[in-house]
């Protein structure tokens, strides 16, 4: 992007909407984010900082006047400058504290679309950390009645540590010592300072104790800036425009190491269970939780995750669908194909296929691995459709490649040319002929021997009534001959039933190869899934015990204890988290089994009827070329009348 665009805006209501053209971009980003918002008053220089997260003198608006510039929301796509295959994401939010705004609830809902939507969330304030600047942060403690975790908790905030982003708070126009008691102290140490509690449990310390809570209980991590004037007092109104020549050293210092620390250790926007976000599922999130909050309702952070990945888990099965259509419909250019090179492809592509929606898919309960399921019979169906066309596509070329090494013998048929004394020996070598043709020409597919049977039957009619008609051959002679015939379509039916039976094999092979591949695929999904839940739940954890030991070195044994008791729901949950993870891989894993199986005994069931079919078939005992030789040189072609034979071999 160029340019800054407004994601969220106010309709004519009043009330927050989605804008789609902000959507449309997103939904063309397939990489990772790192999302970074920053909220604050208004008129506290809070796009200037954005602007130089860009790497851009201008782009988000800033104001010269006590005005908000600012409206909603506005979003910066751009590539992220130190994370390799990441967009940055850059959020600019409506100043807060407006004094024209007419929602009194309006500057809480944008503060809590900060919140859900980023990665890092930047707190912008300026002179200092003081009660007042904290009072201010009412917004911090209206969240629990804006966001929930989950639909069935009525008062659980105790996990928004696990799913909040980092926290940022950036002091402007910082002008005191970084000292305490006389001691010198970091920017962190301020910030902690600022945020200690006081002893009691009365009202006044309660109301005091409560914005610092929230902050040092919901969010994971805590970083503080302190950036010292700009410029001179008139120039600040022109701060975009003006050179670094004419922007103090030690404001450039701090702005420096504030877009450092942003590139290196803001962290991609996640969803519970540690799924990353790419900007396309980041625009779904939006308009989910925009909606959800329009609409007057509280977005809860689990059933955010579940209409999205309700959408992501649709999408994943057509695009999984797509690259095998796609893939299968360019082999479709080259049938026919043996079903040896079929199924490979057919093998290559269900792995691609699991690739792509393993990719895109994320576990809601078992709405993914159900849709994962999903997939399955709709591509063997897919597989069985393009089986049938490579088949028609077979039989259409061995059917034309007949039709055009028998055409001389169709005409001769039209002549009479056989109809003499003698005929059958002609037609039976003009036959043999046109079958060693046949058989030498190459790619002719799966229905190579079906056709070839079909051929024969139809020739068969002639060949009798040229066998009947032939004056030169004796009663017991024709006799002969139709029993030989019978013989050679005999073998012909047995080649085309074990051609058949060859090419069951084959597909039950390659069955069994596919399925291998989605359960290591699907295991390996459930590792990485199992893997992002534990650290998704470590981060929570480290954060309460640093929280825990905070406290009691502070000397707050009471609030510390409720810490220890939270820490110890915490592993609770996990563990049970886990069991329940536990529990529905090994469904998936018994569902999937449970449909390969299905499919295997159904191919088995045809494979058994078949060999019963062709063990009851009475077996020459010579394959049919062999037949065919000894019906042409088995003393026909010496004209003797005798029915001696010159083969050694017997023919039936």
């Amino acid at each position: 992007m160029q340019s800054p665009v407004c994601l969220i805006d106010n309709d004519v209501d009043g009330k927050l909407c989605v804008k789609e053209s902000a959507l449309q971009i997103l939904q063309k980003i397939e990489q990772p984010v790192v999302v970074v918002a920053v909220v604050g008053l208004y008129r506290t220089g809070k796009s200037y900082l954005m602007n130089r997260l860009a790497g851009k003198q201008t782009g988000f608006e800033l104001g010269s006047t006590v005005e908000s510039k600012t409206k909603g929301i506005w979003m910066w796509c751009l590539p992220h400058p130190t994370k390799e295959g990441t967009t940055l994401v850059l959020l600019d939010t409506e100043g807060l504290g407006d004094v024209d705004k007419g929602d009194s609830k309006h500057d809480t809902k944008i503060f809590c679309l900060a919140v859900l939507l980023s990665s890092t969330l930047v707190l912008n304030s300026q002179g200092t950390i003081d009660n007042k600047a904290i009072e201010e942060l009412q917004y911090v403690t209206e969240l629990t009645e804006y966001i929930k975790v989950k639909s069935s908790d009525d008062e659980d905030d105790t996990e928004f540590v696990k799913f909040f982003p980092s926290f940022i708070w950036v002091v402007r126009d910082f002008t005191l010592e970084h000292k305490i008691k006389g001691k010198s102290v970091t920017e962190d140490q301020y910030l902690e300072f600022a945020l200690k509690l006081k002893q009691g449990n009365s009202r006044p310390v309660k109301e005091f104790n409560l914005p610092r809570e929230c902050i040092r209980n919901y969010f994971p991590s805590r970083k503080c800036f302190t950036f010292p004037f700009p410029t001179a007092s008139e120039k600040v109104s022109r701060l975009e425009s003006l050179d670094s020549a004419d922007l103090s050293s030690e404001f450039l210092e701090v702005t420096d190491r504030f877009c450092k620390y942003i590139f290196d250790k803001s962290e991609m926007k996640k969803l519970k269970d540690g799924y990353t976000v790419t900007g396309r599922v980041f625009g779904q999130l939006v308009k989910t939780y925009v909606d959800t909050i329009s609409s007057g309702q509280v977005p809860f952070l689990e059933n955010a995750v579940l209409t999205v990945s309700v959408i992501e888990n649709e999408s994943a099965v057509k695009e999984g669908l797509q690259v095998y259509q796609s893939g299968m419909e360019k082999l479709k250019d080259s049938f026919p194909l043996e079903l040896s090179d079929v199924c490979a492809e057919h093998q290559r592509l269900s792995r691609m296929v699991t690739q792509t929606f393993m990719k895109r898919s994320f576990k809601d309960s078992e709405g993914t691995y159900t849709k994962c399921l999903e997939v399955m019979p709709k591509m063997n169906k897919l597989f069985d459709g393009y089986l049938h066309q490579n088949e028609e596509a077979s039989k259409k070329r061995c059917e034309n490649l007949l039709t055009t090494l028998s055409a001389p013998m169709t005409e001769k048929l039209k002549k009479g040319f056989y109809a003499v004394a003698g005929g059958y020996v002609l037609f039976s070598q003009d036959l043999e002929d046109i079958v060693k043709k046949y058989k030498t020409q190459a790619n002719k597919g799966v229905k190579a021997e079906d056709t070839l049977e079909e051929f024969l039957k139809q020739k068969s009619v002639d060949s009798n009534a040229i066998l009947q008609a032939d004056k030169k051959l004796t009663e017991k002679e024709k006799k002969i001959m139709e029993e030989r015939e019978k013989a050679v379509l005999l073998a012909q039916e047995m080649n085309t039933k074990e051609q058949k039976q060859r090419q069951l094999e084959e597909k039950m092979e390659a069955e069994r190869q596919s399925n291998e591949e989605r359960m290591r695929q699907m295991k390996k999904k459930m590792d990485e899934e199992m893997r992002l839940q534990r650290e998704e739940a470590e981060r929570g954890m480290d954060s309460k015990l640093r929280e825990q030991a905070a406290l009691l070195e502070k000397g707050f044994k009471e609030k510390a204890d409720r810490t220890t008791k939270e820490i110890e729901d915490f592993k609770r949950k996990n563990k049970e988290a886990e069991k329940k993870s536990d529990k529905l891989f090994k469904k998936v894993i018994e569902n999937m089994n449970k449909r390969h199986a299905e499919t295997v005994n159904l191919m088995m069931r045809q494979h058994n009827e078949q060999m019963k079919t062709i063990m009851s078939m009475q077996r020459p005992s010579s394959d049919s070329s062999a037949l065919l030789l000894c019906l042409l040189l088995g003393g026909l072609s010496g004209g003797s009348g005798s029915g001696s034979s010159s083969c050694s071999r017997p023919c039936c």
